[in-house]
């Protein structure tokens, strides 16, 4: 039991640090990897679970997702913003085609994806 209550810690941290590392590069999402951190100190830490989920940046989406598996309008429209404007950004500076063209699939398909999740009432 703690060799899994440990695994879940270890994940949800990891989780947690790439998500807070996501929100900053735009190749890196930070909603699922939120996600998988609550999932994971859910079944490892209280004090950790109750914290990410209480706290003021992660709260109301986390929220949302667990009652209603979707994110406000408000959000979706942040969410597109800041992606397009980061892969924008990343693309202008990358000299390399290659991996230009890389960047705009991830920036095409991560459109298709918040496309997909359901919008609620801000």
């Amino acid at each position: 039991m703690a060799f899994k209550r440990g695994f879940y810690l270890i994940c949800g941290l990891c989780s947690l640090a790439l998500g807070l590392l996501g929100i900053p590069l735009p190749i890196l999402p930070t909603v699922p990897f939120i996600l998988l951190a609550a999932f994971c100190f859910a079944r490892s830490s209280d004090r950790l679970h109750h914290w990410l989920m209480t706290h003021p940046w992660f709260s109301v989406a986390l929220n949302d997702w667990a009652q209603n598996r979707g994110i406000r309008k408000g959000l979706k429209k942040k969410a597109y913003i800041v992606s397009g404007l980061s892969f924008a950004v990343s693309i202008a500076i990358v000299p390399l085609i290659w991996v230009k063209v890389i960047l705009l699939c991830f920036a095409l398909g991560l459109g298709f994806f918040l496309k997909q999740i359901p919008e609620l009432d801000d």
